[in-house]
């Protein structure tokens, strides 16, 4: 078995028409430009693009296949030109009358037939099918019930995030409130929560946790991924790993330092003042723009000291993208790529003295510096990202 690099929610900004998919994703987004930038660029093995139920793109798809461009797998997915594999999702709002507020969800399927039943079952319960993350007018549990007999994957999105997420909006204390538990496969922890967060809740040790990066552009993909043990990037060896099963497994984590995510702290929107806790009502400016951030909802929903339960779970690597980098540009970026084959090879591969070749010694040295979790941080909240500060 092999180690392979995934990223499992990526949304499509535009269909090959120019028409658009995910509103707030860049037109750049396209399901072609998404394989060619993850596997020559990002040198990710495997894909999760959270937009196929679209029509269009299912047309797309099946477009190139049969231009040669992509195979379907007998084990599940879609190869592109010999490497990345890409794993059809779709990504589903769920307001139901036993949720607090929305709540974004996960579901995979192994290949385009099972996509499109999905897509035509979805299209009945949605109002408009060409349009990403939209509201199902259905029960979650009924959701789940579908997935299942479709033979694909559930998985709460981005579960702590504040807005449109099962504990950031779904539930007051518990997934039972909304979810059958055992209809889930795994969660996703989002961009300002790891896995010694999470271990705080001892309901989520029946699933493993996903980082995934929820990329809006192109350059966002794979700002947070998984190291994968597997035979060969497909659905069925993803499930496998998922489960533990046969040496399959998740190897390592990697996502954001909590600290850089938009919504770790909590924060006033309106004048940006951090608050220890959260208030309806700013004390500083007064406003009721208020964010709670994912650190104080799990301290409120935590019921055990986390440290012990993280160590039963695969490693998280605190993973700063090259892009948040101080003094690492496009051009700086390019020329590492086009040295050592892809990002996943600058990160992970290249030697101190073999980056200090390509790039000014300071620029190597952040990036061993961020390796070993050495950079110092500015925390995020209040939808304003974290940043790296650099002396």
């Amino acid at each position: 078995m092999n180690i392979y690099y995934g990223d499992f929610h990526i949304h499509v900004g535009r269909t090959m028409s120019g028409r658009p998919v995910k509103i707030t994703g860049a037109r750049s987004l396209t399901i072609e430009s998404i394989l060619d930038y993850a596997a020559n660029k990002k040198g990710l093995d495997m894909v999760g693009v959270i937009d196929c139920h679209v029509p269009e793109v299912i047309e797309e798809l099946r477009l190139l296949i049969q231009k040669g461009e992509l195979a379907e797998l007998p084990e599940g997915g879609l190869r592109y030109k010999d490497g990345t594999v890409l794993i059809p999702g779709s990504e589903i709002e769920i307001n139901d009358e036993h949720c607090k507020g929305p709540v974004h969800v996960l579901a995979f399927f192994s290949n385009l037939a099972q996509m499109e039943l999905f897509s035509n079952w979805f299209s009945e319960r949605v109002k408009n099918i060409t349009l990403s993350s939209q509201r199902i007018y259905e029960r979650g549990t009924v959701l789940q019930e579908k997935v299942k007999e479709l033979g694909g994957l559930f998985i709460p999105a981005h579960i702590f995030t504040p807005h449109k997420s099962m504990f950031g909006k779904g539930v007051h204390q518990s997934l039972t409130e909304i979810f059958r538990p055992e209809l889930i496969d795994a969660v996703e922890l989002g961009l300002s929560a790891d896995t010694a967060m999470a271990s705080h809740l001892s309901e989520l040790d029946a699933y493993p946790f996903l980082t995934n990066s929820d990329a809006h552009s192109l350059p966002k993909l794979a700002r947070e991924y998984q190291q994968l043990l597997l035979e060969k990037p497909s659905f069925d060896e993803w499930v496998k790993a998922l489960r533990g099963e046969d040496g399959r497994r998740i190897v390592a984590n990697y996502g954001l330092n909590p600290y850089l995510g938009k919504y770790h702290e909590t924060v006033c929107e309106n004048c940006g003042e951090t608050l220890e806790a959260y208030q309806a009502r700013c004390p500083y400016c007064g406003s009721t723009q208020v964010t709670k951030g994912v650190a104080e909802r799990i301290q409120e929903l935590s019921d055990r000291d986390g440290e012990e339960a993280a160590v039963n779970r695969p490693p998280y690597i605190h993973h700063i993208p090259l892009e948040f980098l101080p003094g690492l540009g496009p051009k700086t970026l390019d020329k590492l790529i086009a040295r050592f084959g892809s990002e996943m090879a600058v990160i992970h591969e290249a030697a101190f003295e073999e980056l200090s070749e390509v790039v000014p010694e300071k620029i190597a040295r952040l990036i061993q510096q961020a390796r070993e979790g050495r950079l110092a941080l500015q925390k995020g909240g209040g939808g304003i990202y974290g940043k790296v500060i650099h002396e």
